[in-house]
């Protein structure tokens, strides 16, 4: 077995589990990466490959990433690639993975250029997620979980977006009966549009709300400064204010999304960047065709879908939420 871990999670829970694999009578092979998205790069990406050409790793071997979703991407996009394709098993430490990165089967790194560009579809034959490892996970990076979830409402549940409006303080208080349901639905619906466009050729596109500016913010501020789930919040404030100018949506959505975002104890203003830098950066995001910017709007609390809308209106509603 090949374990993939970081230098937070390893030393926390890395014991236990090595415990329990350890009555599978297998040898385990551990590879612990630096914590942290700036370490989701080419560098990290060959490291693990060859330390598992080292280790003498087969096809018949089985990758677990354990850790968060800079892990499980790159433990996924490893075993993708390392002998045309590894098994793997999923085992997120983070509610941010829990509820969307471990599934749907998406691996991949970073480059300079933008977030998540080099990658696969690969999907693991197995997700284990143990809430009780949220236990353990720094209220900000809990707090960044906490936008994947919320995304999940605006998207495809009106009704789960009201009930988040009113549970929000007791998952920020990480009530166990309360967290469940949060995971549970969002699973739920992450399932339900990965299963019916695996590869992203259409509806699975709407899991990315927010993330056209979220990507952008990631990348030109520098991987680290903001947590993903950090950009993905303010990338839903400003892709709601688009939705507002450009669908004529209620901008009761805005109000309420950045209600529900301050609750959870995420930003809603972002860093200023320089406009040309970011719209630079969002003509790289994958949905983007001929260089035509596509976001994820909201014509109405529960849906989604994907449109193309003017660069200067664009701009104005990152400049509308930054300072």
């Amino acid at each position: 077995m090949l374990l993939v871990s970081n230098e937070t999670v390893m030393p926390l829970h890395g014991a236990a589990l090595k415990a329990e694999l350890a009555l599978s009578g297998r040898p385990v092979d551990s590879f612990v990466l630096p914590d942290g998205e700036a370490h989701k790069n080419w560098q990290s990406l060959q490291s693990l490959l060859e330390f598992w050409a080292e280790a003498g790793a087969d096809r018949h071997s089985v990758v677990l990433a354990f850790g968060g979703g800079v892990v499980g991407d790159l433990a996924g996009c490893a075993a993708a690639l390392f002998m045309r394709g590894l098994r793997f098993i999923q085992i997120p430490t983070t509610l941010l993975a829990q509820v969307d990165s471990s599934v749907g089967g998406k691996t991949g790194i970073n480059l300079p250029q933008g977030k998540n560009l080099v990658g696969s579809f690969h999907q693991p034959i197995a997700v284990w997620a143990d809430q009780g490892l949220l236990r353990t996970l720094p209220e900000r990076e809990f707090s960044a979980g906490l936008a994947e979830v919320i995304k999940y409402g605006p998207i495809a549940d009106s009704e789960f977006f009201s009930w988040l409006e009113g549970a929000m303080p007791a998952l920020r208080q990480r009530d166990s009966e309360t967290l469940a349901l949060a995971v549970r639905r969002s699973c739920e619906i992450k399932a339900a549009v990965v299963g019916a466009d695996e590869r992203e050729g259409g509806v699975r596109a709407i899991l990315n709300f927010g993330h056209t500016f979220g990507h952008a913010l990631e990348a030109g501020l520098g991987y680290g400064r903001l947590l993903h789930g950090e950009a993905v919040a303010l990338g839903m404030v400003m892709a709601a204010e688009l939705s507002h100018r450009h669908l004529g949506t209620d901008p009761a959505l805005v109000s309420r999304l950045q209600a529900l975002l301050r609750v959870a104890g995420l930003p809603i203003r972002a860093p200023r960047m320089d406009p040309a830098l970011f719209m630079q950066l969002m003509r790289g995001d994958k949905k983007s065709v001929s260089g035509m910017v596509r976001y994820v709007l909201i014509p109405a609390i529960g849906q989604a879908e994907l449109v193309a809308a003017p660069d200067e209106m664009a701009l104005a509603c990152v400049a509308a939420h930054s300072e």
